[in-house]
């Protein structure tokens, strides 16, 4: 079963994994397939056009649904010369006459994935995969040659031909099925150096050569600034690119390969994928089996709404007010797969919502919307998805083998991300099968069940303190009868009909107010896990990428503190402690590493910040960034406005400035300390109340 899939001077070659290694074939004959529907358009007159038309191999009057509203109705299949043309021809196509006068379907597929569903292969491999990695530090890939290498577990050093030879006689011996790289450019890299230094025989693929695949690019998502590093191809190998994959770093190659069997994206295209890109992969498999032709561009319409409907359906999930403070005996309480169940439990699909056939009824509470009693194709995507997880889950909690433990965990955390995905691509506007409808009719009915879940609980003696969108925390109220939670959990799951399933018991757990108010900030919270030595962090500096590892750690060990002491006082005494090391400059410097991913351009800013002085060191090294990379610094001197602001992590600094790390440090204490009635202000009167101890004595606690 091919695994693989490469294009090289036109033809398809898929590789497929036997006992005696790796196998290729060649496809000579493949020929990629777009679809033209005619709309005030003559489908004849552009079937006569595109016939002659030399990047065209043949044309042919087909039925297709073009829509899942739609029955089959008369398009072209038009078959073209190569993957190159496809684009150009649909541009050609969609310029002729009005705008919408001819529509075009299956045009914009990644290429391995389309080669895979036109030709109906699954691309999951057979056997195991094996995998290498390959690693090389930055500052020699932009200051070459690279004289130190990493490979599998040896590392590789020497002269700059020294190294790619015995790289290559490595590759030679181990043969990987799968190629892990620190970066992408390791690939041309290497292919430089081995020309100027003429080592003989040097590939990394299975066949000589590589290919450039897709250029750098910045891009933004859900006001997020992103980047895409280029893309490169060996033949034979799938490549996973570290600093480009989302799904291998946070799963692992079990996952992946769950999610490669269920999309039919190969393993290198599914690697640098986002979790929309596999979703729709999965959706546009689904669309083709019910014989549904895929959109180039999304064309439907909002339907009409009233103003009062309008008002009441642009609103998200619910979300409680938090109850700011120090609780007690706290129970988590979370609706397994909220949103994916309500789409199977409610039949809420693009093709079903606002029906004709029941537009008298008012299906969707507070919005009047209708659903069409007849089973949409959304909820038959996520149901396997559902029902899949839910047994992995039950097998994890059997299991002790740890590897079987791991492959389980893996596959579990693929489909969740699939999962969590699935609400907010019906929002998306240039979704494929999408639909605005669908997204607000979701939120009415998890904003209903959120609601009399907390009815229930509070008839039943518990008092809600928080509750964002799924998940509900209560506590017992003093002089109530409490109706057991097991109870109430199977009677909310029972009229919800999506199981409410008990999380988890903390001793205490206190929930953050904002920096600058005594209202809630609505995911921030921490707690004590009953019955276990862990602790829960979410929204708090600990669980924050750009926070440094000092500040973490010190946080979590305030944390401990409070729950030991119960004292904010003892608290701030060990918070002097830390504040002690830094002054006296006892902190490692690698413990003081700020990451942050960087918005914009260096020349884009208008204020000097730590970010704007690391990004003109970086590029004083040669190593810059573009907007969506990250940067890794120590502050050195923050009261300067020059790159001598900061150190880069790479440069290894041995100074840093410890005001600036003292602010750090006391921000994460308040976050701590705020939940109790202390800020800001307090906690820095009562430290600066303590005589200075000695790190001895922190240490001994």
């Amino acid at each position: 079963m091919a695994y693989k899939i490469d294009f090289i001077d036109g033809t398809a070659i898929h590789w497929s994994l036997s006992d005696d290694g790796a196998i290729p074939t060649r496809d000579e004959s493949y020929t990629p397939t777009i679809y033209v529907s005619a709309h005030s358009a003559s489908l004849a007159e552009a079937g006569s056009h595109l016939r002659d038309h030399p990047r065209i191999e043949s044309v042919r009057r087909v039925r297709e649904r073009i829509g899942f509203r739609h029955n089959p109705t008369e398009v072209l299949r038009v078959d073209v010369t190569d993957l190159e043309s496809v684009m150009a021809v649909a541009n050609e196509v969609s310029g002729w006459g009005a705008p919408g006068a001819y529509r075009l379907y299956n045009v914009d597929f990644s290429r391995e994935y389309r080669y895979c569903l036109e030709e109906r292969i699954d691309p999951t491999p057979d056997q195991d995969l094996s995998v290498l990695r390959l690693a090389a530090e930055e500052a020699e890939l932009v200051a070459p040659p690279v004289t130190e290498l990493q490979f599998g577990g040896e590392t590789l050093t020497g002269d700059p031909d020294e190294v790619l030879t015995a790289l290559r006689d490595q590759f030679r011996k181990e043969d990987p099925d799968v190629l892990q790289l620190s970066s992408s450019d390791v690939i041309p890299r290497l292919f430089e150096q081995a020309e100027q230094y003429d080592v003989e025989g040097f590939q990394l693929g299975r066949l000589p050569g590589y290919q450039q695949l897709a250029g750098e690019s910045t891009y933004e998502s859900y006001g997020q600034v992103g980047h895409s590093p280029a893309r490169y191809n060996v033949p034979g190998r799938a490549i996973i690119d570290e600093s480009n994959t989302f799904f291998w770093n946070q799963t692992n190659l079990d996952g992946c390969l769950d999610l490669v069997s269920r999309s039919h994206k190969p393993l290198q295209e599914l690697a640098w994928s986002s979790i929309g890109n596999i979703l729709t992969a999965i959706q546009i498999r689904e669309a083709r089996s019910r014989g549904v032709l895929v959109p180039w561009h999304s064309w439907r319409h909002e339907q009409f709404k009233t103003m009062r409907q309008l008002h009441d359906a642009d609103r998200g999930g619910f979300t409680f007010a938090p109850d700011v403070g120090f609780h007690e005996d706290v129970h988590e309480l979370d609706f397994s797969s909220l949103f994916p169940n309500i789409i199977v439990t409610r039949n809420v699909s693009p093709e079903k919502i606002r029906c004709e056939c029941h537009a008298d009824r008012e299906d969707v509470p507070g919005l009047g919307y209708s659903i069409c009693d007849e089973r949409g194709y959304l909820p038959d995507v996520l149901e396997p998805l559902i029902q899949d997880r839910d047994e992995i889950k039950a097998e994890l909690r059997e299991t002790d083998d740890a590897e079987r433990r791991a492959a389980l965990e893996g596959q579990s955390n693929a489909i969740k991300w699939i999962l969590v995905s699935c609400f907010g691509y019906q929002g998306f506007s240039n979704a494929k099968f999408g639909r605005i409808e669908c997204h607000e009719a979701i939120n009415a009915f998890a904003r209903e069940i959120l609601l009399d879940s907390k009815a229930v609980f509070e008839a039943n003696g518990w008092h809600v303190v928080h509750g964002i969108v799924d998940s509900i925390w209560v506590t017992p109220v003093e002089g109530e009868t409490q109706t057991p939670l097991d109870e109430l959990a199977a009677q909310i799951s029972e009229e919800v009909g999506i199981r409410l399933e008990y999380e988890a018991a903390y001793d205490w757990l206190a929930l953050v107010p904002r920096r600058d108010s005594d209202a809630g900030a609505l995911t921030k919270y921490f707690g004590k896990i009953a019955g276990e030595d862990a602790y829960k962090y979410r929204g708090i500096e600990c669980r924050q990428r750009s926070t440094p590892p000092f500040i973490k750690d010190a946080q979590q060990e305030l944390i401990r503190v409070l729950d030991e002491e119960r004292s904010p006082e003892q608290v701030c005494e060990c918070l002097r402690s830390m504040v002690d090391r830094l002054e006296r400059g006892a902190v490692d410097r690698d413990r003081l590493v700020v990451t942050n991913r960087v918005s914009k351009s260096v020349d884009e800013y208008t204020q000097y910040t730590q970010n704007v002085a690391a990004l003109e060191r970086a590029e004083s090294m040669g190593l810059s960034r573009s907007a969506g990379q990250g940067v890794s610094y120590v502050v050195v001197d923050d009261e300067k406005q020059s790159r001598e602001r900061v150190a880069l992590a790479s440069e290894n600094p041995t100074t840093y400035d410890p005001a600036f790390y003292r602010t750090q440090l006391l921000r994460a204490a308040e976050s701590v300390l705020s939940p109790l009635g202390w800020r800001r202000r307090q906690i820095e009167a009562e430290v600066s109340s303590y005589t200075e101890q000695s790190l001895d004595s922190f240490e001994s606690r």
